[in-house]
């Protein structure tokens, strides 16, 4: 996958604008694709400005949520947050309220959906989920998109929106209950916006992932069936996010908080003890806080401050088990800042590197042009099976190391290789994809324009000593003509793009330039099938498709498909 900058709208959704060394994938879906267009994204998938998308909770709300229980006269309602740090002693309340007025709902009876306007009512049944976690029904043949309800359910809803494709509308009761609901333990889960199905069980999240998957290819391959091999979820679904970038900001008590715009807001929620982080990562925050407010460093949203801390980025090494503090600020010095080295020092004796970000300018991304190195080293390394990565502070590497085997070892089984092979890696970022198959091939050639991406993907093959491996900076569609006049044939070409798909004149140089097999490695399922479907009417056969669940607890999907040329099957 190719880096991904991250938005400071929210750090854990991986949703957002390009910086080196990475673009991001984060893209408004189109309504017509099944998924609400004004839905936030999160957790993306993501890659992060040279990363994506999560990691832990404290232990004490490290459980799995159980099944709630609740009863069905319950509704679905927003709650604000108090921008407190979160408690597991002291949980918000549950999603779902008592009606006090069953009575309330009289649903309209129009004779077609054109005529429905706001605030009428109207009871819908939930037939899948969309790509942002929204629930997605039909009223008189139009979709229309319910935030917080689930597959099988009947909701009663209040029309929110019109628009000539789809309807928005919000649930004001349930009359049929999903057997699949739970009560998450997130106590910000309604306003956070990191997580949109903590509100399913593990089980029926990779259901409708594999649905979501499923109804992209129905609707645009018109193939009817495609082989989609079972989901590989994980065991433990929680805790899995290697990387955090938090906003700073103070509550009412004038405190120092951590955490993620809340959907739709400037509102900072704070998201101390985020179940999906790791605990390493959960608590270095919380001492990243603490230094910050005893020292009295600024905040950048502090009135008057001229100086200030904007973001507070940390990244644990789940095999190094080493740790990197990177503090994003508006200036290259902050006041008092050897004292707060010294005291992260001596609280976080993992520490391998503390770093500031300098970024002043009115942007959503996360980290300006320049870093620099207050102490210790300038990477920290991880690993990946057996290679080994040195990271710098915005450096791409995958959020969830777990799963990010299961997805490079299912590119390795579609690429189908036997150490004879030419690989080309478009779009190959760092050169993780890469590296990880060069073993198994001939020769291994990556292409990335950020030029950034691509000197961090040489240092890792030197490191790893992968001497079959090059990485070119340009365009594929570019070089790719290039090295076939010059006699180089790729038999397999493996493309990891963003959320947007591919490059119309990339896939014209696929089909032009004929591989045995291209490999396509997507996190937005639409336009991975758009693609295909380009791909399919070019001589190329699906053989399979192997969804991959990068992201639990939230919608994201990543999925790899095997293509074959039909006349060399």
């Amino acid at each position: 996958m190719t880096d991904k900058q991250r938005s400071s709208k929210g750090s854990l959704n991986y949703k957002p604008q390009s910086q080196s060394p990475a673009q991001s994938k984060s893209r408004k879906p189109n309504p017509s694709s099944g998924s609400n267009p004004n839905s936030k994204a999160v957790h993306s998938t993501n890659r992060s400005n040279t990363n994506a998308p999560r990691s832990e909770k404290s232990t004490s709300q490290s459980r799995q949520p159980s099944g709630s229980g609740k009863p069905k006269s319950q509704l679905f309602t927003k709650k604000k947050p108090n921008h407190k740090p979160a408690d597991s002693n002291q949980r918000q309340p549950s999603t779902f309220t008592q009606s006090k007025n069953k009575s309330a709902h009289k649903p309209v009876n129009r004779d077609n959906a054109e005529e429905l306007r706001a605030g009428d009512k109207i009871v819908v049944t939930i037939k899948r989920l969309g790509i942002n976690g929204e629930g997605v029904g039909y009223y008189r043949r139009k979709a229309v998109f319910i935030e917080g309800a689930l597959p099988d359910e009947v909701i009663k809803a209040s029309v929110t929106e019109t628009q000539p494709k789809f309807i928005k509308a919000t649930v004001t009761g349930i009359e049929k209950r999903s057997k699949q609901r739970v009560e998450p333990p997130c106590p910000v889960f309604n306003v956070c916006g990191g997580c949109q199905i903590q509100h399913l069980s593990y089980e029926g999240q990779l259901q409708a992932k594999t649905d979501i998957v499923r109804e992209a290819f129905n609707r645009y391959t018109e193939l009817g069936q495609v082989k989609i091999k079972p989901m590989l979820g994980m065991e433990h679904p929680w805790a899995y996010r290697n990387k955090a970038q938090l906003q700073t900001g103070r509550d009412k008590q004038e405190h120092v908080i951590a955490g993620l715009y809340e959907m739709n807001s400037h509102d900072i929620v704070d998201i101390s003890g985020c179940p999906i982080q790791h605990p390493k990562v959960n608590s270095t925050i919380e001492t990243v806080k603490a230094a910050l407010e005893e020292l009295q460093i600024p905040l950048h949203k502090d009135s008057g401050a001229r100086d200030g801390v904007r973001t507070i980025v940390v990244r644990y090494g789940f095999q190094s088990n080493q740790l990197q503090i990177t503090l994003i600020t508006t200036s290259t010095r902050l006041p008092r800042q050897d004292d707060l080295i010294r005291n992260l020092r001596l609280a976080l004796p993992e520490v391998t590197g503390i770093s500031i970000n300098v970024n002043n300018k009115k942007t959503s991304l996360i980290f300006g042009d320049h870093t620099a190195t207050l102490w210790g080293q300038d990477t920290m390394l991880e690993s990946l099976g057996d290679l080994e990565f040195a990271l710098s502070p915005r450096a791409f590497f995958q959020l969830n190391p777990q799963q990010t085997v299961k997805l490079y070892e299912s590119v390795r089984a579609a690429a189908g290789l036997t150490g004879k092979e030419t690989v080309i890696d478009a779009y190959c970022g760092t050169g993780t994809i890469g590296l990880w198959l060069a073993p198994y091939a001939k020769e291994v050639h990556g292409i990335e324009t950020i030029a950034e991406a691509v000197e961090d993907a040489r240092q890792n093959a030197s490191r790893n000593g992968r001497d079959n491996a090059t990485f070119h900076v340009g365009k594929a569609e570019e070089l790719l003509p290039r090295w076939v006049k010059k006699g180089l044939t790729p038999d397999v070409i493996i493309a990891d793009p963003p959320r947007t798909g591919l490059d119309r004149q990339f896939l014209d140089t696929v089909l032009k330039t004929k591989p045995k097999r291209m490999v396509y490695v997507s996190c937005n399922p639409s336009t991975l099938a758009k693609d295909c479907k380009v791909l399919l009417d070019g001589g190329y056969e699906i053989q399979w498709v192997q969804p991959v669940d990068m992201f639990p607890q939230t919608s994201h999907v990543e999925v790899v498909v095997r293509l074959e040329r039909k006349d060399t099957a």
